[in-house]
């Protein structure tokens, strides 16, 4: 446990801070594998465990063996017929001699055994209508002193529930994108609709999608659910928090906290990079760059174009040695951009492994058109990777940008002694290539950015240092609920027992 607790990058007085004993903490979350959030709730649901409180993780859908990780019992409590032709559906998707169409026929009776969802969809309403979310406590086994909500979209989640789950629970709601604050979509880039009600969306397609236009219902169904809700609201950045509060969210917040994403510095750590070249087949030679991010070439929160722009100019620019871009992420043929070699390496689950890649590369980037954080430059940082990024969202707060000679600054700049990595204006492919191969021509610049960059997330942005801000906090809420009476009870096994 030792040897783990110091991993976290932590003593070990998280466990104790004078508690009579252990927090009970649940959290809440889309699936324990995915994207960042996905990632932040499993990092922090082993955290607390590790730190000697009793860690348990309800998710919409479980992809794991893990102990004390549930699914939300939603297709169980819906009605027979559903019920019935779903079982229908999930024999003929493990099957190996399958029967041609029987899996869509089973699709479409369970559409039509719920009618009224159906027609909801239809009209570009968001489904909420997930039965299991009433039953949210029941695989506990005593009631939890906190509950700890992540991303509540992902279809798994009844929002009509959080103003009665709330007020019965101290809850912390941790906001990771924008989709609780307008009418479908997860972020809204410049559209500016979610501070007066939406409606007229100007794109659908957004994740997560609608058919038709029902903004400004969501919309308003949303406020009316919020403004019955109490939540202590975290956010990753300043910069999200401070679009929450200009948010149908806001009313609803009895606090709000920022508590930066962390990283498992057990894991992610500095290496030999010529050792994870060997362990993973690379040129020894080649200039070698990671980007990593889920279907990079069509990841709407990412920028793609931008990051093909830099990549073919950088092509013209370095003729010395072949240049590789690792994209994680992604299954899809190798391309060829102005003679650099781009390789896309499938979803990455194993974090080891995910690591290895990073610490075999020369330089990780990163081109995004939003971001509330960017957690995936943590990780790069703590494999001692140096990086350049686009100065969207919440990145400029974490990092410390190198003051370099050949653009102006766009963001607070610092000398190489403190600095970790580059920033680039946002769309900018001509500066992105300069910063690169600036970057790849200076070593001994590479190195020291690496080399502050894994220091500053071990001291700062590890997972242990941010389950002590939240077990801090926590600690504050809980003592609040104590000697603030919540009204309302949530249907589940826990509550019945406690």
């Amino acid at each position: 446990m030792a040897d783990r607790l110091q991993g976290l990058g932590v003593s070990g007085r998280g466990r104790s801070q004078g508690r009579s004993r252990p927090l009970r903490i649940l959290q809440v979350g889309t699936s324990d594998f995915g994207g960042g959030a996905e990632r932040s709730a499993w990092n922090l649901f082993h955290a607390f465990s590790d730190l000697g409180h009793e860690s348990w993780l309800v998710v919409g859908h479980k992809r794991s063996s893990e102990d004390h990780v549930w699914e939300i019992p939603n297709d169980a409590n819906r009605n027979g017929w559903v019920r019935w032709w779903d079982g229908v559906r999930r024999q003929q998707d493990s099957a190996t001699g399958r029967i041609r169409g029987l899996g869509r026929l089973s699709r479409e009776m369970i559409a039509i055994g719920e009618p009224v969802r159906l027609i909801e969809q239809c009209l570009g309403i968001e489904d909420f209508n997930f039965p299991g979310t009433r039953h949210l406590l029941g695989p506990t086994p005593v009631k939890p002193d906190v509950i700890h909500l992540h991303n509540l979209h992902g279809n798994y989640f009844d929002l009509r529930v959080l103003p009665q789950l709330t007020r019965n629970l101290p809850s912390v709601l941790n906001v990771h994108d924008a989709w609780l604050t307008t009418g479908h979509c997860a972020f809204s880039f410049d559209c500016e609709r979610w501070t007066s009600g939406c409606g007229k969306c100007p794109d659908l397609s957004i994740y997560p999608g609608i058919p038709r236009d029902g903004t400004a219902y969501n919309w308003q169904r949303k406020k009316q659910i919020l403004q019955a809700s109490r939540v202590y609201v975290t956010t990753p950045s300043q910069w999200m928090m401070s679009y929450v509060k200009r948010s149908i969210v806001a009313p609803a917040i009895v606090e709000g906290r920022v508590i930066p994403n962390g990283v498992d510095t057990a894991v992610f750590r500095p290496g030999e990079r010529a050792v994870a070249r060997a362990q993973l087949g690379l040129d020894q030679n080649a200039h070698i760059l990671t980007i990593a991010a889920a279907g990079i070439r069509s990841n709407v929160w990412k920028d793609y174009k931008t990051l093909k722009g830099a990549i073919a100019v950088l092509g013209s620019g370095v003729r010395d040695r072949n240049v590789l871009v690792l994209a994680l992420g992604e299954t899809a043929a190798p391309e060829t951009i102005n003679g650099v070699r781009m390789v896309f390496v499938p979803m990455i689950r194993d974090d080891e492994v995910l690591a290895q890649h990073y610490r075999a590369c020369d330089l990780y980037v990163h081109a995004a058109r939003i971001e509330s954080f960017g957690t995936v430059l943590l990780e790069a940082r703590a494999c001692g990777v140096p990086f350049v990024a686009t100065a969207v969202g919440g990145i400029p707060e974490h990092v410390r940008a190198l003051r370099w000679p050949n653009r102006a600054p766009i963001s607070q700049t610092f000398e190489l002694s403190e600095a970790d990595g580059i920033l680039t204006p946002p769309g900018d492919g001509q500066a992105l290539a300069d910063a690169i191969g600036w970057l790849l021509a200076n070593p001994e610049q590479r190195f020291w950015l690496g080399m502050n960059g894994s220091r500053r997330v071990r001291d700062e942005f590890s997972v242990g240092r941010q389950a002590e801000r939240f077990l801090a906090w926590y600690d504050e809420i809980i003592s609040t609920a104590r000697q603030t009476p919540m009204a309302g009870a949530v249907e589940s096994g826990a509550a019945a027992r406690q």
